[in-house]
């Protein structure tokens, strides 16, 4: 397993990985994985703080159907430009109705997808990471597509490290927690439609490349949030902190 993070250091943004509490530089961890081999140190150990842990060029958010639907699973898709990397401020919209935090596992795509499938899925994902998908579903009266409401600047906390160790059938901890008390207490295996399944069907649609995340939906892991709350999405051992103004 290794947890895998960019840091930002006096010298610029680096790639690391977690050893304990020491962050050692390596090299391009999505050059390593499309080759098959084990990612390599490049550098001493560095401090920094935590930025998004990978820099998508496209975010798909997967949106879970009940039975009688025409479509088993939908997705939909959320500006990059919202991404942003742990313990950040998000300055709520003040004129879209109702915040919601949505604790959620973020996929990241380590090659390019083609030749996916669900039975082959793992051998195109680098890790997992977390991510709160923030919304203000009171916007989709209006905006049936989820373009107002997941637009909001910073709207898209991400990390703190992507997690190589987590696997796609693994039924980790998915928990939101606001200002320290449990707001939702779920896990992976609520999905109605597995990762698998879910990563299959956007890659039969688009193909997506290294960095690329798919944020696999909120299985009873949502909850209205004000702002002034500090959020936390914890999945597995990864926990995401979100400050709200």
């Amino acid at each position: 397993m290794t947890r895998i993070a960019r840091v930002r250091t006096p010298e610029g943004v680096r790639t690391v990985r977690l050893d304990g509490d020491r962050l050692v530089p390596i090299a391009d961890p999505y050059l390593a994985f499309a080759a098959g081999e084990q990612i390599t140190d490049a550098g001493t150990p560095v401090e920094g703080t935590f930025e998004a842990p990978c820099i998508p060029t496209v975010v798909v958010g997967i949106a879970q159907n009940g039975p009688g639907h025409a479509s088993p699973v939908q997705a939909w898709l959320k500006s990059p430009r919202t991404v942003t990397g742990p313990d950040r401020p998000v300055v709520l919209r003040r004129d879209a109705g109702t915040t919601v935090a949505e604790a959620e596992v973020a996929v990241v795509i380590g090659r390019d997808t083609r030749g996916l499938t669900a039975e082959n899925a793992h051998e195109y994902v680098l890790g997992i990471t977390a991510v709160n998908d923030l919304s203000s579903p009171d916007r989709s009266e209006f905006d049936p597509r989820n373009f107002e409401s997941k637009s909001g600047e910073g709207y898209t906390p991400l990390g703190p490290w992507i997690d190589t160790g987590i696997g796609l059938d693994d039924d980790v901890v998915l928990q939101l927690v606001v200002d320290g008390e449990p707001a939702c207490d779920t896990s992976a295996g609520r999905y109605p439609m597995s990762m698998r399944e879910c990563l299959a069907y956007v890659a039969g649609w688009t193909r997506l490349g290294p960095g690329d995340v798919i944020m696999m939906g909120a299985p009873f892991s949502a909850s209205p949030i004000r702002p002034g709350v500090t959020v936390e999405v914890i999945v597995g051992e990864l926990r995401l902190r979100t400050r709200t103004e």
